[in-house]
């Protein structure tokens, strides 16, 4: 089981001098390629995604889909999920780690902020190999002859580039990509925990899952100990903004995206495709994937900002 930042003890440069000593014998490209080149044989049977986490998987009118149709629908979810998590990485955290690791936010002087940096930046393409790997695997597995012509950026990356396009100067964007990043790398875990513990998928995903999560409860320390540095460094306007923003940062990070859902279950011809999805959304409870920001809380408590920042964290909402 991965270590959550809520459970760590005090956060410092000598943890940051830590981690980065110990990246050559943690860093899953270092020491887990051969179990992801070479994985396990593919079962059949098994699902690609856990059931469980179809918003829509016990709607009567899935269920009554011929299991042809509901198993290429549990396919294009693990696809599509694989696709959530490369966004994230490729258009979002990539570009914050270069950002932080050429100097364009205050904070990141050290050798110790700078190396850490460097290797989270090399996780974080590792990652993105890792997990077109998977899909490849469970293309040619499947035999897929067919999906969706795209997947669209998941909610995380569209409510950002929502913010980006009202930004009217280039620090307020660039700050807006290091708070995703802040919220992305400190609650990944409870992401990726989804997955890494399933025993009814292939176990190849879930090895994908735990390896990306072993990484990244690395990376959250790494991230809230910059972003202590960083934030104390930045002056009135941009905490504000920083501030502004976070509530929005939260949701998005751990939103269910219902607007997603609709193409997998028309492209398997599923009946009443819409219907089915609108139903799910409007039950009460079903507006997140992941409810475990604990990590974001400490950020928070760290910062010394919680009575400003307008979010419950004892029931994930948004208090304006």
């Amino acid at each position: 089981m991965t270590t959550r930042i809520d459970e760590l003890g005090a956060i410092n440069p000598t943890t940051l001098h830590r981690l980065a000593a110990a990246w050559p014998r943690r860093a899953t490209i270092r020491t887990d390629l051969n179990n992801v080149t070479h994985p396990e044989a593919y079962d059949p049977e098994l699902f690609d995604y856990p059931v469980s986490l179809l918003p829509f998987g016990e709607h009567p009118d899935f269920l009554a889909a011929d299991e042809h149709r509901q198993r290429l629908v549990n396919t294009l979810a693990w696809l599509m999920w694989n696709e959530r998590v490369i966004a994230a990485e490729e258009f979002v955290a990539n570009p914050t780690f270069e950002m932080l690791a050429h100097g364009v936010f205050p904070g990141v002087e050290s050798a110790a902020a700078r190396e850490s940096v460097q290797q989270s930046h090399v996780d974080e393409v590792w990652h993105t190999y890792m997990h077109m790997l998977a899909m490849r695997r469970t293309r040619q597995a499947r035999k897929l002859t067919g999906e969706p012509e795209r997947y669209s950026h998941a909610i995380t990356n569209r409510t950002l580039y929502a913010l980006e396009a009202q930004a009217g100067e280039r620090w307020e964007r660039d700050l807006l990509y290091l708070l995703w990043t802040a919220v992305g790398e400190i609650s990944v875990n409870a992401f990726l925990d989804l997955m890494a513990s399933d025993k009814t998928i292939q176990p190849m995903h879930a090895l994908v899952a735990r390896l990306h999560s072993r990484d990244e409860a690395a990376h959250g320390p790494v991230m809230l100990e910059i972003m202590r540095e960083v934030f104390r460094k930045l002056d009135r306007k941009q905490q504000d903004l920083f501030i502004r923003n976070l509530p929005q940062g939260i949701i998005a990070f751990g939103a269910e995206d219902y607007d997603m859902w609709p193409q997998l279950l028309e492209f398997a011809d599923i009946p009443k495709a819409r219907d089915i999805i609108e139903d799910c959304r409007s039950l009460p409870g079903n507006d997140l994937l992941v409810t475990d920001f604990s990590g974001v809380h400490r950020l928070v408590r760290e910062l010394e900002i919680e009575d400003r920042v307008e979010f419950d964290f004892a029931t994930n909402r948004i208090t304006t």
